[in-house]
């Protein structure tokens, strides 16, 4: 590039070399400022002194062979202002350079203490509902179990409707019971599906990635039935989705929709503008996102057109009467 921006700057004053009677062009000036200020701009500061040096030893050239084109004090000044000019922007770009440079430091550090922080917020939540679970279990399921007992004791030493009615409070502690181990069940679990789940995926890559999201969702989609498995099938896909749409996506809008046709199927439909420059091929993420929603009885399409990537995928909600499906996702 020096070497390049000098040769310009010698054939500029080959080109406009004055003859006898001709005055002075300005076009020859102009080409000599686009050439130093193509320099200090693409240029580190040693060879943009170089190219601008050489830019001032062309244009001063008629006059030190003796033809004189431009005014010697007019040349210098015009160095003069343009190295002031020059030397300014330099120091200015430099420091946006640092500020830059601060700025993303700052960014990243910022971004990793607010994912430890969601993570200490996610232990201390953990840690919180175990205790709460832990209470329970040895207060309440305990008095219960006692409870049990000592109704069985009773209903075993009456006879008659005594004991009928000792036995029907044995049922209701024992459902009580039932009910409250599957609270300290729950309180035990930590909820990584659901459609809750998929919301709070969004919104951290919002707030994280400063992704766009807009995010739709069809008449009676938050009150379909979805297993454990289908939600954390929806919940990868999703993920996934997003992933391509930030790595390979020619701008940071997502369009995400759920819908449930007839409340027999669950589709959902994720795209993001796309340049088609890039061949695509379906790797390791999206094939297991296919192998998953298949295993469920789903589908998965994948479209790569001239200005959209789509990501598609269904899944049968078709759920047996009078059959209560265990895996049912609150």
């Amino acid at each position: 590039m020096t070497a390049l921006l000098t040769a310009s700057a010698a054939a500029a004053a080959a080109t406009f070399w004055p003859g006898q009677a001709d005055a002075a062009n300005p076009y020859s000036l102009l080409i000599y400022t686009i050439a130093a200020g193509k320099a200090v701009y693409r240029l580190p500061p040693p060879h943009a002194l170089v190219a601008g040096v050489a830019a001032l030893v062309a244009a001063l050239s008629p006059e030190l062979a003796g033809k004189p084109f431009w005014p010697l004090g007019f040349l210098l000044l015009y160095a003069l202002i343009f190295g002031s000019a020059a030397a300014v922007y330099r120091t200015v770009r430099s420091e946006l350079e640092e500020t830059s440079a601060v700025k993303d430091a700052l960014l990243s550090e910022y971004r990793r203490l607010k994912r430890t922080g969601a993570a200490g917020e996610e232990i201390a939540r953990q840690q919180e509902r175990t205790k709460i679970a832990r209470d329970m279990h040895d207060s309440v399921g305990h008095r219960l179990t006692n409870l049990l007992m000592q109704l069985e004791v009773f209903r075993l030493q009456s006879d008659g409707e005594t004991a009928a009615r000792f036995e029907a409070l044995k049922q209701y502690a024992q459902e009580s019971l039932n009910e409250t181990r599957k609270a300290v069940k729950a309180l035990h679990r930590e909820e990584t599906e659901g459609l809750g789940a998929i919301m709070e995926l969004i919104r951290r890559q919002e707030a994280e990635n400063f992704v766009r999201v807009k995010f739709s969702l069809g008449e009676g989609v938050l009150s379909v039935p979805l297993t454990a498995r289908q939600s954390a099938a929806i919940y990868r896909a999703v993920q996934e989705a997003l992933t391509n749409a930030m790595r390979y996506g020619t701008s940071r809008q997502v369009e995400i929709e759920f819908e449930a046709p007839g409340r027999r199927v669950f589709r959902f439909h994720v795209s993001n503008p796309w340049n088609a420059k890039p061949e695509f091929r379906e790797g390791f993420g999206l094939s297991s996102m296919r192998e998953r929603l298949e295993a469920l009885g789903g589908r998965l399409h994948i479209a790569a057109g001239h200005s959209r990537f789509i990501v598609e995928g269904t899944l049968p909600l078709v759920v047996e009467e009078g059959k209560d499906d265990p895996n049912i996702a609150g």
